[in-house]
């Protein structure tokens, strides 16, 4: 049986169930993330611990990129009374707009420990570049 350190985590859970912070297969919750740039590539981290791969869906449409996923309630057998429920589950879902100089073409996704991975490539047309400056007289005047 597990015992109660703190007593206000009950009412932190209750909060949470009315104030639609938790996920639920109507409403989806946030999942968190970090965004960083990483030499030619946009890297973005979603935290998603306990869902499994099949549960996870990545679509790209535009410059759109949604992240949904899953998380079910584990089967349990008659003899399970559950004691506690913190975990949170249901949909996750998470929209960002990528920008123009990124390769959406060639997202890679990786899961890896709870955490799903998206390296996005930065388009070419985005990289800096010199620009070469090309001598002479080359002007000509424009007659009517």
């Amino acid at each position: 049986m597990l015992m109660r350190t703190d007593p206000f985590r009950e009412m932190d859970r209750i909060v949470q169930q009315l104030s639609g912070t938790s996920g639920t297969w109507s409403k989806p919750s946030v999942m968190p993330m970090d965004a960083y740039r990483e030499g030619d590539e946009y890297v973005i981290a979603f935290d998603l611990p306990g869902v499994s791969t099949e549960a996870i869906d990545i679509d790209v449409e535009r410059n759109m990129l949604t992240v949904k996923a899953e998380r079910r309630p584990v089967a349990k057998a008659d003899s399970v009374t559950m004691e506690l429920s913190e975990r949170p589950l249901g949909v996750f879902s998470r929209q960002i707009v990528l920008a123009d100089t990124l390769d959406t073409e060639r997202i890679q996704a990786d899961y890896d420990a709870g955490v799903l991975t998206l390296r996005i490539p930065i388009a070419e047309r985005a990289k800096p570049r010199k620009v070469s400056i090309s001598a002479g007289s080359g002007r000509k005047q424009i007659s009517d």
